[in-house]
């Protein structure tokens, strides 16, 4: 996976983080937030960033009662 974890930021977003790019990127503080996650996971993509998950991800995405949202973010 990694090739050189001393050299990886490892990083936490919590769901509502996560899960900012589903909401009405109209106002514009929700867009610039919703930018800011869509670069840290370009970052975890390109293996700068390891981004960690608990099993409290895992329970709340399940939880999210959007279901678009929710097959949106487990598809990632």
């Amino acid at each position: 996976m990694l090739t050189n974890t001393l050299s990886v930021k490892r990083i936490y977003l919590d769901v509502c983080a996560l899960c900012r790019p589903f909401d009405d990127q109209r106002q514009i503080r929700i867009a610039l937030k919703t930018q800011a996650v869509h670069l840290i996971l370009s970052q975890v993509r390109q293996q700068r960033f390891e981004l960690l998950l608990s099993p409290a991800h895992e329970a709340e995405i399940l939880a999210i009662r959007d279901r678009q949202e929710r097959v949106g973010w487990s598809e990632r």
